[in-house]
């Protein structure tokens, strides 16, 4: 059974801090999703946890599935300092390091796309800002009814795709772009993640996009190491430039 589902499946609701309620705020929805599997969704999304928390948005960061450990629903755990569970931001997750779908059919445990919903559309009632992170690419199944291309739609989130800044990546941008509902892929942002050894790409890639998709909607995250749950990650100065032109 995932952590914090019952016999049926479904996630164990807890309460709101009181803190983190909000009044008469404009919601918004954030939806990271990526163009193929450990292209860097998790850094962003904790990266903007943290950055909106440090200006006092009441914000909550949910990776509502995952398959093949929790390692990335630890992350965000550590950069919402607590102000959530780790089964309030993790409740479906399996053992196989497999897409969602296929790991939950393998343990005789499917998840509806009605299920998820339900529990993403509860916080987007209780915060200002709500980040939710995919599993995989755009397209990759996470659910037995459908994917982050249908969560995004159904949330009327801003999609944020995460690319890796290398050679080929701008062909899989454009195809994650085209695959995106119209009103979708007009508010969607992308961000390339620089790789710890640059290749011969890595410096033109947002130029080399800027014709097919608008360059103030794109941005370049630099390499972090490994400090990306840590408070010096949001000292670098080229992250503190783009997280606030990123959510504007």
């Amino acid at each position: 059974m995932p952590a914090g589902g019952n016999a049926e499946n479904k996630p164990v609701f807890m309460a709101f801090p009181a803190g983190l309620r909000f009044a008469g705020a404009m919601q918004r929805t954030y939806f990271i999703t990526a163009t193929n599997t450990g292209a860097g969704k998790t850094v962003l999304t904790a990266l903007l946890a943290q950055w909106l928390r440090e200006r006092g948005v009441a914000v909550a960061a949910l990776k509502p599935l995952g398959s093949g450990g929790r390692a990335d629903a630890e992350i965000l755990h550590a950069a919402l300092g607590g102000t959530l569970t780790l089964e309030e931001i993790n409740p479906w997750h399996f053992r196989s390091a497999v897409t969602p779908a296929l790991a939950a059919r393998q343990e005789k445990k499917p998840v509806k796309l009605a299920t998820v919903l339900t529990h993403l559309r509860a916080r987007q009632k209780c915060y200002e800002v709500l980040l939710v992170e995919g599993a995989g690419g755009l397209l990759s199944p996470l659910v037995e009814d459908g994917n982050s291309r249908d969560l995004i739609s159904a949330l009327d989130a801003t999609p944020i795709i995460v690319a890796p800044n290398q050679l080929g990546v701008v062909n899989h941008v454009l195809l994650t772009l085209e695959a995106l509902p119209k009103k979708a892929r007009a508010a969607a942002r992308v961000v390339f993640r620089s790789p710890a050894r640059p290749d011969s790409a890595t410096a033109t890639n947002a130029q080399l996009l800027a014709p097919f998709f608008p360059p103030e909607k794109t941005f370049v995250l630099p390499w972090l190491g490994r400090s990306v749950s840590r408070p010096q990650a949001l000292k670098n100065s080229q992250v503190r430039r783009m997280l606030p032109k990123l959510v504007a």
